[in-house]
């Protein structure tokens, strides 16, 4: 007799900048199994709680390549759920600024692609290509940055660089990180 799984929380915490979970590429997801489908609804709910549009697992403290978005175009909701994403195509060139759930308050200006492609499985294992532009976009390749290991300030030059990490500092030494 196997044990029954362990319940997971509502919500989970937001792995903040300096977490090492951040910065290391994500195992693919071998099998789309219970514990995957488990897992999304509370990334979800931890996403809209915070609020934001986008979610890595590695944000929550789990490396697998998963990630959940919504950017909720005309206030409608599209909840996406992209398991073991890869980029497929990109076209242009545009560069805003963006702000991640790992860096609190924080916003910067990152370059990236104006639309993208994405062939991933959904939570039923189901193959599925999204294609977006503008905001989807812009959270998808951030998302996508994540499951890599990659984090925005690596898209920034050493001098913007360091002084989001000054930023950072001094939020830890008031208590704010």
């Amino acid at each position: 007799m196997s044990a029954a799984p362990k319940p997971l929380p509502l919500l989970l915490p937001i792995r903040k900048y300096g977490d090492p979970v951040l910065v290391r590429p994500a195992k693919p997801v071998a099998a789309v199994d219970d514990d995957i489908r488990r897992l999304i609804p509370v990334m979800f709910r931890t996403m809209y709680a915070e609020p934001g549009i986008g979610l890595a697992a590695p944000q929550v403290g789990v490396s697998l390549r998963l990630m959940v978005v919504d950017v909720a175009p005309d206030g409608k909701s599209q909840p996406l759920v992209l398991i073991n994403p890869v980029v497929e195509k990109k076209k242009g060139r545009i560069r805003s600024e963006e702000g991640c759930l790992s860096f609190p308050g924080i916003q910067v200006t990152v370059p990236r692609a104006a639309w993208v492609r994405v062939s991933a499985v959904d939570e039923k294992g189901a193959p599925v290509v999204v294609e977006g532009e503008g905001l989807l976009s812009r959270c998808l390749q951030h998302e996508m940055d994540h499951l890599d290991g990659v984090v925005m300030i690596d898209h920034l030059s050493l001098a913007k660089r360091l002084k989001v990490l000054w930023e950072i500092r001094k939020r830890k030494k008031a208590g704010l990180w």
